[in-house]
């Protein structure tokens, strides 16, 4: 490879990596085989999707139409979530990994137990590597029968996500009842339960419950702030506010669509909520770091605390801020300095009455030398439309730079890949 070779090869590693992006689509993934093209389409129904293609260490028990058929011919699609929830594994998982297991067997979290749902061991998996190189999967719960087995690898991007097939679903006690109708869900007995009470007592006192409840069972998210987001510095005083603009910030917590954590997670574009309307938009955008959620207002932020429930089709979490909508706290301009005091005038010395054509004693000043401006010579000030031209240059100039910057370096990584080969 000649003397540079290593240095060179080491570098295009570097550059690789810096230009990489790390991402997956189990949408994709299964699109490849229509053996999983009814798992693959619940998947997306229930927006479990989502919730893989945002998280970086998964593994994807898939099932075949055949066997997969069973659950989905006879359970509404709540049902049929949660048993897809239990064969999505919160761990990396590959054939090397699977008959390698520490005693022969482990247990595995599962998405499930992240629904607010799952009570013990319902929500993890039990997977045993039994004699004759076969893997068995089946319920954590106590009295539960190792009823599936592993059949084959999918695909695999390593320590990110795996894909497994195994022969059947992994049933777990009551994962098959439907759950009852989202209307009928207490809604405020939840959120007090999840440290809310003061937003419950305001849903209940201005008359919303019934419009959440109306709203539950074709999809509803609600964000409700804890008891400690209301005794925060800078929240407005309720008092102050009319009963109209109660309502709107109360309805500025809710959107009128199920967002699981995944598609939060996924979400690029503005939430509109159920605040929303045509005299003004009422919305918040999402940001995501590592696993926090966090949503911006443009007057205040919040980060997603906990999910109080996650039932298709309704959500609520716990959040940590109320959320402040613009158009009813927008951030007033920073108050104009209080002028100084007015200083009564020095009484001036009497003098005695002078020549009107009398000449000024004072030489008249001589001009400045080259090249200097006197002091407060308007010469020298910018004028703003300059200033404005000149900034929106350099804004302009930055973002072109990070875009030439990104495309060079994946582009000499290439390069410098090429030349390692080469050599």
């Amino acid at each position: 490879m000649g003397n540079y070779s290593p240095f060179l090869f080491l570098l295009a590693l570097s550059l690789a990596a810096a230009a990489a992006v790390s991402a997956h689509n189990i949408t994709e993934i299964l699109a490849a085989n229509p053996d999983y093209s009814s798992y693959n389409s619940f998947l997306s129904q229930t927006k479990l999707a989502d919730e893989i293609n945002s998280r970086q260490t998964i593994t994807v028990l898939v099932i075949p139409n055949s066997a997969f058929s069973a659950i989905t011919a006879s359970h509404p699609l709540p049902v049929v979530k949660n048993v897809l929830s239990l064969l999505i594994l919160l761990d990396y998982f590959d054939n090397t990994k699977l008959h390698q297991l520490t005693d022969g067997t482990t247990l595995s979290t599962t998405l499930f137990q992240t629904t607010g749902t799952a009570t013990g061991n319902v929500g993890s998996v039990n997977i045993t590597d039994l004699k004759g190189g076969k893997v068995a999967f089946g319920s954590a719960a106590p009295g539960s029968k190792l009823a599936s087995t592993y059949t084959k690898s999918v695909k695999q991007i390593p320590y990110n996500i795996s894909v497994l097939e195994i022969s059947a679903p992994i049933i777990a006690p009551g994962v098959l009842s439907a759950p009852p109708p989202s209307s009928s869900v207490n809604l405020t007995a939840l959120i007090e339960k999840a440290g809310c009470k003061t937003f419950a007592s305001l849903v209940l006192s201005n008359g919303l419950i019934k419009t959440f409840q109306s709203a539950a069972d074709k999809g509803l998210t609600i964000f409700a702030p804890s008891d400690e987001a209301f005794k925060a510095r800078g929240v407005p005083d309720l008092s102050k506010l009319t009963n109209a603009e109660v309502v709107s910030l109360l309805q500025y917590h809710a959107v009128a669509k199920y967002l699981p954590v995944g598609s939060l997670k996924t979400t690029k574009d503005p939430i509109s909520t159920l605040a929303t309307n045509g005299a003004g938009k009422f919305e918040y955008t999402v940001s995501v770091a590592g696993d926090s959620v966090t949503l911006h207002t443009g007057v205040d932020s919040s980060r997603v605390a906990d999910t109080v429930l996650d039932s298709t089709p309704l959500s609520i979490y716990s959040v940590d801020s109320v959320l402040l909508p613009p158009e009813l706290f927008a951030k007033s301009p920073s108050p104009a300095p209080a002028p100084e005091p007015a200083s009564a005038p020095s009484p001036a010395p009497a003098s005695g009455p002078s020549p009107a054509s009398a000449p000024s004693p004072l030489p008249a000043s001589p001009p400045a030398p080259a090249g200097e401006t006197p002091d407060g010579a308007p010469a020298d000030a910018p004028s703003t439309a300059a200033e404005r031209s000149t900034s929106g240059k350099s804004a302009g100039v930055t973002v072109k730079a990070s875009v030439i910057l990104t495309v060079t370096v994946t582009a000499l990584s290439a390069f410098v890949i090429s030349s390692v080969l080469m050599s």
